[in-house]
């Protein structure tokens, strides 16, 4: 099965060290794999129908800072290009960028409308646009997975989508941003600064150098609109979610918790009523507790009552390896066999 890559950072690096490592598990159990025939990075983009190598992909990524140098394959100037290229696969990893008109929102309708099935961690499409996405997916007859839009390799998604497919979820509550859940925690373990403790969450890597879309909310909230559409089929988008963020956050608000036996957490809420974002007051030990990077997804439901999930939230390999399910997804649906993989 051809595939197309559009994206070669973090997450896209990471897909293709999976893909190496599960190749001959995918071939003994479909006896076909994958193989990447294009790839592209914020400088240009690289084609061979004859599928390029995957070692050298990643090394010439790492020695040159882009993938325009790989030798005897057809160099593009841009996605479309790209996509418009012999594939059966998008897989969409660019940067989430909350505008309508953002390179993902292109890669995504050019996949469909050029009959490509398409699995994708970026949330900012879908966040804008997700009834239309689907519609145009339908349309052209493609499978259209978004699992590792949310919660990294936490499956809550899937579990809503295929474990609680037989109970009406009521309402969702959940921490979705692991940067924001690693600051607040460190926050309360220190008694320490909001500033400082960005910083520190800077220099290991767990927040950006513009930490924008994490400590204001942003990223909650695209996955907030995802889930409420996927699961709870609303039709919802990024404007209808109210939206606060966690730099207001003070010491003196986590100690005062801390003294009334709680914690404070970044919750996005989904009822029949409201979609919502902002920091909320959880008791120590409840479901919503957890530290660090970690994200849980908490459901209700009419007959099963409460139930949770929850694991690492974002991460190279984790967010990888959700796409890598989605693929797995993919050849089981050509192959006509039902099941989890």
């Amino acid at each position: 099965m051809k595939v197309i890559l559009a994206g070669f950072g973090t997450i896209g690096q990471g897909i293709v060290k999976i893909l190496k490592a599960k190749d001959n598990f995918i071939k003994k159990k479909f006896d076909e794999g994958f193989e990447i025939v294009g790839v592209s990075d914020s400088k240009g983009a690289v084609y061979d129908s004859r599928g390029l190598d995957l070692d050298l992909l990643l090394k010439i990524k790492h020695e040159k800072g882009t993938i325009k140098s790989y030798p005897d394959a057809k160099i593009l100037d841009s996605n479309r290009d790209l996509i418009d290229e012999d594939a059966d696969v998008l897989i969409e990893v660019t940067p989430t960028d909350i505008r309508k008109n953002s390179v993902g929102m292109s890669n995504l309708l050019r996949a469909f409308k050029t009959g490509k099935h398409v699995v994708t961690s970026n949330k900012a499409p879908l966040a804008l646009n997700f009834k239309g996405l689907k519609k145009e997916a339908i349309k052209n007859g493609c499978l259209f997975y978004y699992d590792a839009t949310v919660g990294g390799a936490t499956p809550i998604i899937s579990t809503a989508r295929e474990i609680l497919d037989s109970v009406n979820i009521e309402s969702f509550q959940g921490i979705l941003n692991g940067t924001c859940n690693y600051i607040l925690s460190r926050m309360t373990e220190e008694e320490a600064p909001f500033d400082l403790i960005l910083r520190e969450a800077q220099q290991l890597g767990y927040a950006e150098a513009d930490p924008t879309y994490d400590v204001d909310g942003i990223d909650t909230a695209c996955k907030l609109v995802i889930l409420a559409n996927s699961i709870m089929e609303a039709n919802a988008t990024f404007k209808d979610v109210k939206v606060k963020g966690i730099r207001e956050i003070t010491e003196d608000a986590i100690k005062l918790a801390k003294r009334d036996g709680k914690v404070i957490k970044l919750i996005g809420e989904i009822d029949c009523k409201k979609l919502e974002v902002s920091p909320r007051l959880v008791p120590e030990g409840h479901l919503l507790d957890v530290s660090g990077n970690f994200n849980v997804g908490l459901f209700r439901t009419d007959f099963a009552g409460e139930i949770a999930v929850g694991g690492i939230g974002a991460g190279q390999m984790e967010t990888a390896s959700t796409i890598f399910r989605n693929l797995i997804k993919i050849l089981r649906s050509k192959h006509g066999i039902r099941g989890m993989a």
